[in-house]
């Protein structure tokens, strides 16, 4: 009989995400088993249960994901996990707390490929991150660092708690973030004021920048948004908007709203979990490979278009 294919979740949080459970059931795993409360001290035991207990054949049809909603603690788990194998128990690994990597992922992607619509990335941009001390905002910024912008976080909680998120994002996966105050409505007009890109990347539900705040924006050129929930993150972008022109945007911005960024996401979380099952070799996948993949999948859907 063939051993089935085994995807163990852990997540330091009180349970896994349903939706993460539900990708991976649809990704082809025939048993998903999921942990809850499991911390850094853990991870190297049950990785070790998890790869022993099914020899070298097995191994290939076993994945560990984890999960929970603290973006450099899942980095370093996921690190941990990869330290704790021996050859050749060696399984394919892949970290997206509060599907963060892969919605960061798919966001950054969506604004480099608006960008090059005018025939320019993201390098030497100038980024603003609202709700930048959160996972999604935290790895979109260290994404768009690497290919070059100059990024800020900013927090409505003030200057400090902003610049303290910059510093160990960056510290940790070796980019430069800058941290700016978002604390009231001066603040974010100031930071506004010379963004080329806004990625909104606050609580569901809270808008960040209003009508008003975007005659602010006067070098804007594209402002994406992951809230779904009303009212808009960004005012003037729709859930549905693809890099449509942004009502009310003196600087003609485009805008990209959150089920835009969703599908992306979807795709990307849903190719990186098939790659991990169907891998030849074992894989750890990250925020890199998600980038990667997000930029893979929308140059394949505007090939489609153009056919």
């Amino acid at each position: 009989m063939e051993r089935p294919y085994i995807l163990h979740m852990f997540t330091p949080g009180r349970q896994m995400s349903p939706f993460d459970i539900n990708m991976a059931a649809d990704a082809g795993y025939q048993m998903v088993v999921p942990y809850a409360d499991v911390g850094a001290d853990a991870i190297v035991a049950l990785t070790q249960d998890t790869i022993f207990s099914r020899g070298p054949k097995g191994v290939a049809r076993t994945g560990i994901f984890i999960g929970g909603r603290d973006a450099l603690l899942a980095a370093d788990m996921l690190a941990a996990s990869r330290a704790a194998m021996v050859k050749p128990f060696v399984v394919s690994l892949m970290a997206d707390p509060s599907g963060a990597y892969t919605t960061a992922a798919a966001m950054v992607a969506c604004v480099e490929a608006a960008l090059l619509r005018d025939g320019g990335g993201l390098a030497g941009r100038r980024v603003l991150v609202l709700g930048g001390t959160g996972p999604v905002g935290r790895i979109a910024g260290v994404i768009a660092a690497r290919q070059g912008a100059r990024v800020a976080l900013s927090s409505r909680m003030g200057i400090d708690i902003a610049e303290q998120a910059a510093h160990e994002t960056g510290q940790r996966f070796g980019v430069t973030l800058h941290g700016v105050s978002g604390g009231d409505t001066a603040a974010v007009r100031h930071s506004l004021a010379d963004a080329e890109v806004l990625l909104a990347c606050a609580a569901a539900g809270r808008q960040v920048v209003s009508a008003e705040d975007l005659g602010f924006a006067k070098a804007l050129r594209v402002a994406a948004d992951v809230n779904a929930v009303p009212p808009a993150g960004v005012a003037g972008v729709g859930v549905m908007d693809d890099a449509v022109p942004l009502a009310g945007s003196a600087a003609g911005a485009l805008g990209i709203g959150a089920l835009a960024v969703g599908n992306v996401k979807y795709q990307t979380q849903h190719r990186l979990l098939l790659r991990m099952r169907e891998a030849g070799t074992p894989v750890m996948l990250g925020f890199d490979e998600a980038f990667a993949t997000a930029r893979d999948f929308l140059v394949e859907r505007a090939a489609g278009k153009a056919a």
